[in-house]
């Protein structure tokens, strides 16, 4: 079983990511933690029927007193009036400061019940469990926790981390082709911005149905690649004031179409494949990505089926308006990450103008 180390040094908090198959199943050693203490599994209305009985068995075989919240499935659950009905739950189920808040599910209920955790009670123990490959490869990692804002995405959060993350493969099997597709944008992500072996290797495998086929017994080690990129990250910014900012590549046009055409309209692994694929291009008109690179990508994201296309009635003007009130806003322009080749990255301010003209 793979396990990769995060430290948060700023927040003295060092946790481990448990990755392997069937852990949910067998997890009750991992959560001996909440012996003698109540915990709160969150989860949502799909993933409820397939793991939220495994998980409360686990926990009361470590001792724990468990019950569960379950929310709306979908992006535009995380928002302040569903946080309000996560917090009546943990006031109904008395928990305290010494007990446990466990995120059962995808990205949406891990940012969601973490924000919770974080701001309930100012703070309460907080347990990622991730169910899809999104979620196992990036959101559960680093301690981000957030509700969006009708003006923007993740514009309400906070960096609050888990004391432990808990990734079992087997349930990537009950996800559909679009879930999965998702979660391998953000892996392409990683070897864009990083890893040049994994961008290649995704490169080979062709096809969305070929990488969950042929590398099936190295999917936990291409988790683990993932996290340990994350928590490298981590471990240099905890507070995502510096080099951590790369891991926001694709992701600065990405939220402002989540945002413009609606959450859930668009799962946030496609919206991040379209915005890679125009900041290489943003990189190429500016000298900083070499010609080409853009349309690499492309071939690669076409390859899984992935949208590389923003929807041309999106106005340029409005696109940089939202832009403009994202957290990486910086004075009168947004940072942007820009690839200088692939498997390495920079940051850049490109002010409001110049990014209407790149749009």
């Amino acid at each position: 079983m793979p396990i990769v180390k995060v430290e948060a040094p700023e927040q003295a908090n060092t946790y481990d990511i448990h990755i392997g198959h069937g852990l949910l199943k067998k997890a009750a050693g991992l959560l001996e933690r909440c012996r003698g203490h109540r915990a709160m599994i969150v989860t949502d209305e799909n993933v409820a029927p397939l793991y939220l009985d495994a998980m409360k068995a686990q926990l009361e075989a470590a001792g724990a007193q468990a019950s569960a919240f379950v929310l709306p499935a979908g992006e535009t659950t995380k928002c302040m009036a569903q946080l309000e009905r996560i917090y009546d739950a943990l006031i109904d189920a008395h928990i305290t400061r010494q007990d446990f808040v466990v995120a059962l599910g995808g990205g949406v209920v891990g940012d969601i019940a973490g924000y919770a955790a974080c701001t309930y009670l100012r703070g309460v123990r907080f347990i990622q469990a991730p169910t899809t490959l999104l979620a196992q490869v990036d959101s559960s990692v680093g301690g981000k926790v957030a509700v969006n804002h009708p003006r923007g995405k993740n514009l309400l959060g906070a960096f609050y981390q888990p004391e432990l993350v808990m990734i079992d493969c087997d349930t990537l099997k009950t996800l559909d082709a679009r879930q999965v597709g998702a979660g391998l944008g953000e892996v392409i992500k990683y070897g864009c911005i990083l890893d040049r072996k994994l961008f290649e290797l995704l490169n080979r495998c062709g096809s969305r149905v070929r990488v969950m086929e042929a590398l099936a017994p190295e999917l936990d080690e291409i988790i683990a690649r993932c996290c340990a990129i994350k928590a490298r990250y981590v471990h240099e910014d905890p507070h995502d004031h510096g080099v951590r900012m790369q891991l926001n590549f694709g992701h600065t046009l990405a939220h402002a179409l989540e945002n413009t055409m609606g959450y859930g309209v668009l799962l946030h692994g496609e919206a991040v494949c379209i915005g890679m694929v125009a900041a290489a291009g943003w990189g190429e008109a500016l000298g900083v990505t070499p010609a080409g690179t853009g349309a690499r990508i492309e071939r690669v994201l076409r390859a899984y089926g992935l949208p590389t296309e923003r929807d041309e009635r999106l106005t340029r003007a409005h696109l940089a308006a939202v832009m403009a009130l994202d957290k990486k806003a910086e004075g009168d322009g947004v940072r942007c990450v820009l690839l200088t080749k692939i498997g390495a990255c920079t940051g850049t301010v490109i002010r409001g103008a110049q990014l209407e003209v790149l749009l």
